[in-house]
């Protein structure tokens, strides 16, 4: 089963996305639109992952997953700073795999080292959800340490910690990467490589890190579209059976479709 781990759906139209500063994204993108290049590359499934931070549209995500059986597991977001079991309990859907908060735009480089963010994750452990990491390299430091505490947690990187442009933080990705791969409760998604620094050269190092059995490959469809497009990020994992689709299945849990 091939799986791509990592793509959104989004009308901005109906809500508001604060991150989405290029034009080119400014439009419906929907299942109607992601169906045909699954087709054309022989994808089974997907993972959804969430791209504005809001219950709402966490229910959005599920009635598509509802709708498309390819839609295999929703990655959605909830508020990690309230009542996380409240929260869960009220989205109660099996096709909700994990749970992601836009850390990388959080002023404070340590945010999710909060004791209520802490708690948070104690929450979505319990539940048995993954936490998917969206961080950048001033913030691996607090993902090493928050992996550290919650080894009872399935971590996974987004977009191999999103390789920096300036080369003077390369080496503090490096490192920070590097310790998160030391951690055996973090996968890392080779995901949305082409809008970061060195897309062969990164997914080479995560390769080598993680290890395939720890890789999982991701479109970031449709900010993919900004830099080459959905055949590049497939082409870039070559075909390791692993990474195209197992890791995901055994990390989220993921059933094939029918």
């Amino acid at each position: 089963m091939i799986v791509d781990a990592h793509q959104h759906f989004w009308d901005p139209a109906r809500a508001t996305y604060p991150w989405m500063t290029d034009d080119r994204l400014r439009r419906r993108f929907g299942p109607e639109d992601l169906a045909p290049l699954l087709r054309a590359h022989g994808v089974d499934g997907t993972v959804v992952v969430q791209a504005r931070q809001e219950l709402e549209e966490t229910r959005e995500l599920l009635a598509f997953a509802a709708e498309h059986d390819w839609v295999l597991g929703v990655v959605g977001w909830v508020d990690l700073t309230g009542d996380v079991p409240a929260q869960l309990r009220e989205l109660a859907d099996p096709r909700l795999v994990g749970v992601r908060h836009v850390v990388e735009d959080e002023a404070d480089l340590r945010w999710l080292l909060r004791d209520e963010v802490q708690r948070g994750l104690d929450a979505v452990a319990a539940a048995g959800l993954v936490y998917d990491l969206l961080v950048r390299t001033p913030q691996l430091g607090a993902a090493v340490e928050t992996a550290r505490r919650h080894p009872g947690l399935q971590l996974v990187l987004d977009h191999a910690g999103k390789a920096p442009h300036d080369p003077a933080e390369h080496a503090a990705w490096e490192s920070g990467v590097e310790a998160l791969s030391e951690l055996p409760n973090v996968a890392c998604k080779i995901s949305g490589l082409f809008t970061e620094a060195d897309p062969a050269g990164t997914a080479e190092r995560a390769l080598r890190w993680f290890g395939p059995e720890r890789c999982l490959w991701g479109s970031d469809w449709p900010v993919c579209t900004l830099a080459g497009g959905y055949a590049d990020e497939f082409a870039l994992v070559g075909g390791n059976a692993l990474v195209l689709g197992e890791t995901a299945a055994r990390v989220y849990a993921l059933s094939r479709p029918g």
